[in-house]
């Protein structure tokens, strides 16, 4: 099961290394694996919310995620992310801000490409921090059967009956950040503003759809509903499935966000960027989502889902804080790593209470 989940992950770690070797020696092979292992710390959470998603898809949509989706993700986001930023804030033409990027100039250097990402700093971390923040206030302010730090989660279920109540508090998030902003204010408001709209269009598109938070369909919808597996469980396919990997897809760019910012501290060479936390990165990203998927972790270890939506809330919450001080890329992935790693034991102590319960139960009335 490893092997066929991470098999190819295997295989494209092992050629990006070879290619940073000859390309830049052993030190770029060390920078390479520096990022990669940067990319998968930051992408714990990550794997957790797409694994929720992706397993509401069918065998298609899933084998969509991981060809079409490993494009976007790699050239997409790793790649032509970067060059589109630096070219819109400098003013470069695609060719331009190429040559500009294959410069490899200090990013502490006005006019090099790491500098140009950088100084667009603000304005990616109010888009993906709001678009995050929006995600982790509806899964924490909603009423849930069960609840992991139940001290926190009771009364912000509470408080989510409020109408808007996630609305409300992304919006004084954003004001928040745009107190603080100083000069950055006005594109750090406007990037914060657009990527709350895109959260609530991506979102709403699948309601559009009548997929609700289960993945259920109405009736009339049964086309675009496949059963598999033993319990027979329903699986999206058709329009409700495309727009689940929409969705799926705007929430892994706005993960990545971070990382590709961050691998800026640790070098300035688009090549071995690419190589660190495209193919090696989000390779391993997207083969350990398949193995939740595959392995229905999720279900048996209920409290991920709480784990990887408070680390969420935390990376969306550094994102804003960046905008006015950087916070090291070390101490963001460790938070997410914390979060998924003490909801993973908690859900371990937890099963076993319910399965000693239960052998309690089965006592009581051989004892009687």
């Amino acid at each position: 099961m490893i092997l066929k989940t991470f098999g190819w992950s295997f295989a494209v770690t092992i050629i990006a290394l070879v290619v940073a070797f000859f390309y830049g020696g052993p030190e770029a092979l060390i920078l390479c694996i520096i990022l990669g292992i940067l990319e998968v710390s930051l992408s714990f959470d990550n794997a957790v919310v797409n694994a929720r998603i992706l397993e509401r898809m069918n065998a298609f949509w899933q084998k969509m995620f991981l060809s079409v989706g490993i494009i976007i993700a790699v050239f997409g986001m790793r790649i032509l992310f970067p060059l589109l930023i630096v070219g819109v804030t400098a003013g470069l033409n695609p060719v331009e801000a190429v040559t500009l990027a294959m410069e490899k100039g200090d990013p502490h250097t006005p006019g090099s490409y790491g500098y140009l990402l950088h100084e667009a700093h603000p304005q990616i971390a109010a888009f993906g921090g709001m678009f995050l923040l929006m995600l982790f206030l509806d899964f924490i302010l909603a009423h849930r059967d069960i609840k992991w730090i139940k001290f926190l989660e009771i009364p912000l279920a509470r408080l989510g009956k409020l109408e808007g109540a996630s609305l409300i508090a992304g919006m004084a998030a954003l004001a928040i950040a745009g107190a603080v902003s100083g000069e950055k204010q006005g594109i750090v408001l406007l990037s914060g503003l657009l990527g709350m709209i895109t959260y609530f269009l991506v979102n709403g598109l699948g309601n559009l759809f009548d997929v609700d938070a289960d993945g259920d369909v109405d009736a009339a919808d049964a086309d675009r509903v496949v059963h598999s597996g033993p319990s027979g469980s329903a699986k999206l396919a058709g329009k409700a499935a495309f727009m689940l990997f929409l969705y799926l897809e705007v929430i892994d760019a706005s993960f990545s966000f971070d990382g590709v910012i961050g691998a800026f501290a640790i070098t300035s060479d688009p090549i071995i960027i690419a190589l660190g936390l495209g193919f090696i990165g989000a390779m391993f990203v997207r083969s350990l989502t398949v193995f939740l998927v595959r392995e229905g972790t999720l279900d048996e270890y209920e409290y991920l889902d709480h784990g990887a939506h408070w680390a969420i809330g935390a990376l969306a919450v550094i994102l804003l804080i960046t905008i006015v001080t950087p916070i090291n890329e070390i101490i963001t992935g460790l938070i997410g790593v914390v979060f998924i790693g003490a909801a993973f034991t908690g859900s371990i102590l937890r099963n076993r209470r319910a399965s000693a319960a239960k052998q309690d139960e089965t006592l009581e009335p051989a004892n009687a």
